[in-house]
């Protein structure tokens, strides 16, 4: 059953520390030290920086003495849980999850125990489990940077949530987790096809770098950014697109009409094309030949 699967997949990642650790608590523990750095480093440089004029209005805002919103800090927080820096480290237990057992040689031992997509779809559940959990973490160290940076240059703590940042919030988070499992798809599809951890791990790297330039070599060839092409085969474009339309305001009016299907179709086709490739692979595969 698939519920056995999931079970087992969790009970596995569990004892798998390694894994855990850079996939959750690496880059919310970089992003503290990192965060608390900078704040020390702007007081120290206060009265330098609050009587230069070309400094930027943000830059001198950070240095605001009035109060700081921790609901405003959750929701910003909350669009940007999808970073490549969170990508990056939550595909290497997603790697581990979809290529250990080929790794390891133990595919011959639990599948006997379930069917095969049953299997490689309580591997994906588990994962989506690490990207929320990961999402969690980095939330939590958003909420222990702000309260340094109140720490530091003196500011009140105040929480406002409204519905409508309420929904932002919610909206942000939802696709973060959505382009989270989608980048992890490209690891699934390559472990499977593969079966290395290598090959799930730098695959995926690969292709998000080139989806990344995608826009710079479809210019010359007359296809504008928000073009069919251009949208479909870059993702994270597609998701920023998205984010767009949640956040509103002038940043949603000025996205050209038709953008945000395009988006949507672009992650659908990312998430479930590997999806459907692996599913479809994997039944046929040979295992005794690990």
């Amino acid at each position: 059953m698939l519920v056995d699967a999931v079970r087992a997949e969790g009970f596995r990642l569990s004892k798998n520390r390694t894994a855990l650790f850079w996939s959750l608590a690496f880059v919310p523990i970089i992003s503290v030290m990192i965060g608390t750095i900078t704040n020390f480093v702007l007081k120290g440089s206060e009265t330098r920086i609050l009587g230069d004029t070309r400094m930027p209005p943000e830059l001198k805002e950070a240095l605001a003495r009035g109060t700081l919103d921790m609901a405003g800090a959750l929701v910003a927080a909350a669009g940007n849980l999808a970073n490549p820096l969170v990508l990056l480290f939550v595909l290497i237990g997603a790697a581990t999850l979809y290529a250990g057992d080929y790794r390891w040689e133990t595919w011959r031992l639990i599948s006997a125990r379930n069917s095969r997509p049953n299997l490689l779809l309580g591997k994906l559940a588990v994962v989506a489990g690490l990207a929320l959990a990961a999402m969690a973490f980095m939330l939590v160290a958003a909420v222990v940077e702000n309260l340094i940076k109140a720490a530091v240059f003196e500011r009140t703590l105040t929480f406002s949530m409204t519905g409508e940042m309420f929904g932002r919030f919610l909206g942000f988070a939802g696709l973060s987790w959505l382009r989270i499992v989608q980048f992890t798809m490209m690891g699934m599809l390559a472990a499977v096809v593969t079966r290395s951890l290598l090959a799930a791990l730098f695959i995926p790297l690969v292709v998000g770098i080139a989806q990344f330039f995608s826009p710079q070599m479809l210019m010359p060839m007359g296809v504008l950014p928000d073009a069919w092409l251009s949208v479909l085969v870059n993702p994270g474009a597609a998701a920023e697109a998205a984010q767009a339309v949640i956040e509103g305001g002038a940043r949603a009016a000025v996205q050209p009409d038709g953008l945000v299907l395009k988006a949507w179709v672009s992650l659908a086709l990312w998430t479930l094309g590997p999806l459907t490739l692996a599913l479809a692979w994997f039944p046929r595969q040979d295992l005794s030949k690990e």
